[in-house]
């Protein structure tokens, strides 16, 4: 071969990482080569909804709901880890509840997430972080950028862990650094005016158990009820799933 005044690169990316490879590409553009016309979205909301599908049930649970706006005027979606009932509701179907609540009730605009990780039990609440990261990726990029951030009440030291190391190999880059750790109430003020959210008892009561016992936090003191655990890599989903439905669980739990 002749040579060449040229210089070229090689990049090579590993197939299972889903990397996004036109941030390496880039330089062909500006040396001239015509973009390939992308499409607008590449997920729709719509093909993941059933327009017949009943959701009354996971709305009687209460674990996602829509509430005021923060004090950027972003709107709020409150998460209440407690009434998830992750044995008995499938992913799929968790995936298709939450973009029927997004696309419903969060068509345009930003948002943030309130997540309350108050007394989450593993096994009985967490879907996994597999499953979440899943759902995540699944949305449609819009809600993602749309998304400005995660406020986490109660993480304890266990959560901070698990996601400042696994958390970013299971989550994505623009979620990870959207979280942002709340240890008490009363700083979850200082972005949320009083009155924007609603705080269910437990978590109040929560909250005064561990401005109590602070240690708790730091993994020092005695922790008998697993107040500070932290959801698992792995699902919840199926343990009980021949025992009770999402239905029967709303009636036990007084969900009205």
């Amino acid at each position: 071969m002749g040579d060449s005044s040229e210089d070229f690169s090689v990049v090579v990316l590993a197939s299972d990482l889903a990397v996004d490879a036109r941030p390496f590409l880039a330089h062909q553009y500006q040396q001239g080569a015509e973009p390939e016309p992308e499409e607008e979205s590449w997920h729709d909301c719509s093909q993941h909804l059933s327009p017949d599908e009943d959701f009354s049930d996971l709305d009687q649970l209460q674990f996602l709901t829509l509430h005021g706006s923060d004090k950027n005027n972003h709107r709020i979606l409150r998460i209440v880890g407690k009434y998830y009932p992750a044995t008995v509701v499938s992913a799929e179907r968790l995936k298709r509840y939450v973009f029927h609540r997004i696309c419903s009730e969060l068509p345009d605009g930003p948002f943030c997430i309130v997540y309350m990780h108050s007394t989450v039990q593993t096994e009985d609440n967490s879907p996994g972080l597999t499953i979440l990261r899943w759902i995540y990726e699944e949305l449609p990029a819009d809600f993602k950028d749309r998304l400005q951030t995660v406020y986490f009440i109660h993480p304890g030291l266990r959560s901070r862990l698990v996601i400042a190391t696994l958390g970013r190999f299971f989550l994505s880059g623009g979620l990870y650094w959207k979280i942002k750790y709340v240890s008490r109430l009363q700083y979850l003020w200082d972005d949320i005016k009083k009155g924007e959210i609603e705080i269910p008892d437990f978590v109040r009561k929560h909250d005064d158990i561990l401005e109590h016992r602070p240690l708790t936090d730091y993994g020092i003191e005695p922790d008998p009820f697993h107040l500070t655990g932290m959801p698992s890599l792995t699902p919840s989903f199926g343990k009980y799933e021949d025992r009770w439905g999402a239905r029967d669980y709303a009636s036990e739990h007084g969900y009205h």
